[in-house]
């Protein structure tokens, strides 16, 4: 529905649960923030009101506060470009479910060659040509023997942490 006005000019009508709603969506935007590290938190450009504002809600500690302070930060998040802030933010989400992903593929090449899995070795060597593989045929014979032994796993550590090498190197 459109309203029109003395002046001529037209604006949207909202109602009060859309409203509500995007007022919601901004607390939620600033409570991610929240969230994040400092170290994260400095990589998005923020407005410095803002970021006083965040600073100032990580040092209450009182509940009732908190939520007052949380509030005001949902009502900073009005007078700003929220969707370049939340594209930021969502950029430095992603980019740890990113960090994750590689991480457990790694875990699973490790597991997979130390049970002997013949195939694994096959698809590093397509994804990374420059891998040592006497270096890891070691590690992983040096890895068995201590699994079968009951030792600390310093071999699959060793492994885990060449193939994390190989993968930063190559660029993924």
């Amino acid at each position: 529905m459109i309203l029109k006005t003395g002046d001529n000019t037209e604006e949207e009508w909202i109602s009060k649960s859309q409203r509500k709603r995007d007022c919601d969506s901004l607390q939620h935007i600033s409570d991610q923030l929240l969230k994040l590290k400092p170290e994260d938190l400095a990589l998005i450009d923020l407005p410095d009101e803002l970021k006083d504002a965040l600073h100032e809600a990580h040092r209450i500690h009182s509940n009732s506060a908190l939520k007052r302070q949380r509030q005001y930060l949902g009502k900073l998040m009005r007078t700003f470009d929220s969707d370049s802030i939340e594209s930021q933010l969502n950029s430095i989400i992603h980019r740890n479910d990113t960090n994750t992903a590689q991480f457990k593929k790694i875990e699973r090449w490790r597991d997979r060659l130390i049970e002997n899995d013949r195939e694994v070795l096959g698809e590093i060597i397509r994804e990374h040509p420059a891998l040592d593989r006497q270096h890891v045929h070691n590690l992983v014979r040096q890895a068995a023997k201590e699994a079968s032994a009951d030792k600390p796993p310093t071999a699959s550590r060793k492994l885990f942490k060449y193939l994390r090498e190989i993968s930063v190197v190559s660029g993924e």
